[in-house]
């Protein structure tokens, strides 16, 4: 094992993971743009609260059946293909939102590109699950998955109060145009800046021979994969993943915590303007609040757990207990149907992110966990089961409104996936390890991730 200072062997992998949470920031920031445009559109457009449900969900139906795909696509192409063309697509389609207005049929224009959308920015996970398996060794990974996942914390805390200004000035279909503006820049930005560790003209070769040492995966990152271990064909492939008790409790672990974020992103600046009754404006910086929340427990989660690591040598106990300790706060958030107090609501709400984020270590299990020759696979299998709280959460949300008028029931049913997601990691999961094709133990094998302590 190396023991090399990891600043002194280089720090490229850094720069690497800020370019791929500015690029997940930007996602997360497209597919929140209609939560902060909902109160205006529905009051030009006259849309119902089941209707927009719908419309927030459209996203995640179509970010459902594209991850599959979208995983097996990352694995033969690479993650800077698969990127490039995701981001300048799903930029392109933000911008026509813009224009739904001046269609004769808007809502359902709105819901194809929302629809379209889904479909493109489907392989940016599964992709950047591949690059940090590639860049950063074991030890690290648990900082560089929580920086990551960090990403949609910082978007809310950053393109929410951005979005709220605009739809204030210049209206709501500007915050379409600006985002889609945006994020065209950025793909150029990624087409020139982004290589793989083998291609990368700056990077050096103590900090290849530091990161490979540690367990990084440098012959993925960018180029397709290779592998003649990889099992003949993809029905194979998706088979024996889905026949791992691990990988399933892992899926449906992500499942509640992608519904408790679905809330966040769609129906939260709702919630604040039609049941505490602030200004579109105000709603719009109140929710940058638990999403600066949110960065800060996702970000010290990945310190916490890789010190955990380091300290008890068990992958389990380093990826469980920040993930138990964070999803029990996040059900914190049934609270505010206990109290009339703006102010208690915003704490509450902001406590139940905090949680949220720490225990948000999905993707750092993924790459822990994920089969070397099929990381994009199980990337897309783990983003499709985040995809279905997307699906549901939102419609769910809206039809518990229309009955009951309250938003009481919707706070309780984001609340318990928490819960549930717990049970899932402590009573499903067991052993966190390396899955491998073939393996003992109905195909999964350990891989060593720590042979000892590495010194930093």
């Amino acid at each position: 094992m190396n023991d090399a200072n990891p600043p002194r062997a280089g720090h490229q992998r850094f720069y690497v993971l800020a370019l791929i949470t500015l690029v997940l920031a930007l996602s997360t920031g497209d597919r929140a743009t209609l939560s902060v445009a909902g109160p205006s559109i529905t009051h030009d457009l006259g849309i119902s609260p089941a209707d927009l449900g719908w419309l927030f969900s459209a996203f995640s139906w179509s970010y459902f059946i594209a991850q599959v795909p979208s995983g097996y696509l990352v694995d033969r192409t690479g993650a800077k293909v698969a990127i490039l063309a995701g981001l300048a697509g799903w930029s392109f389609a933000t911008l026509l939102m813009s224009g739904v207005g001046y269609v004769a049929f808007p809502v359902v224009a709105l819901f194809a590109l929302r629809f379209l959308l889904g479909l493109l920015e489907a392989p940016v996970t599964p992709a950047s699950a591949r690059i940090i398996a590639a860049w950063f060794p074991s030890d690290e990974r648990g900082v560089a998955g929580a920086i990551f996942n960090s990403a949609q914390y910082v978007s809310l805390a950053v393109f929410t109060p951005l979005m709220g200004w605009l739809n204030h000035v210049m209206g709501w279909e500007h915050i379409f145009s600006v985002m889609g503006a945006i994020g065209l820049i950025l793909a150029l930005v990624w087409a020139l800046v982004y290589y793989a560790p083998a291609q990368h003209p700056r990077v050096t070769p103590a900090e290849i021979s530091y990161i490979r040492a540690g367990g990084a995966l440098t012959e993925l990152g960018g180029a397709p994969s290779a592998s003649p271990a990889a099992p003949k064909g993809n029905e194979v492939s998706i088979g024996q993943l889905l026949r791992s008790r691990m990988l399933v409790g892992i899926f449906l672990g992500q499942y509640c915590i992608a519904s408790i974020s679905t809330f966040f992103i769609s129906w939260f600046p709702t919630y604040l303007v039609q049941a505490r009754h602030f200004s579109i404006l105000q709603a719009g910086f109140i929710a940058s609040l638990p999403a600066i929340c949110g960065c800060v427990g996702g970000v010290s989660t990945g310190f916490f757990s890789d010190w955990l690591l380091r300290r008890t040598g068990s992958l389990s106990l380093a990826r469980k207990v920040p993930i138990t300790i964070g999803l029990v706060l996040s059900a914190s958030i049934i609270l505010c149907n206990y109290t009339d107090a703006n102010g208690m609501v915003v704490g509450l709400m902001c406590a139940a992110f905090f949680g949220k984020g720490f225990g948000s270590l999905g993707w750092t299990v993924v790459a822990d966990t994920a089969p070397r020759e099929a990381i994009g696979l199980t990337g897309g299998l783990f983003n499709a089961a985040g995809s279905v709280g997307g699906i549901i959460m939102p419609v769910a949300i809206g039809y518990i409104l229309e009955s009951s008028a309250s938003f009481n029931g919707a706070l309780l049913f984001v609340g318990l996936h928490g819960i549930l997601a717990v049970l899932s990691y402590w009573f499903i999961v067991g052993k966190i390890e390396r899955f491998t094709f073939g393996g003992p133990g109905g195909g999964v094998a350990a891989a060593p991730m720590l042979a000892k302590p590495r010194a930093v």
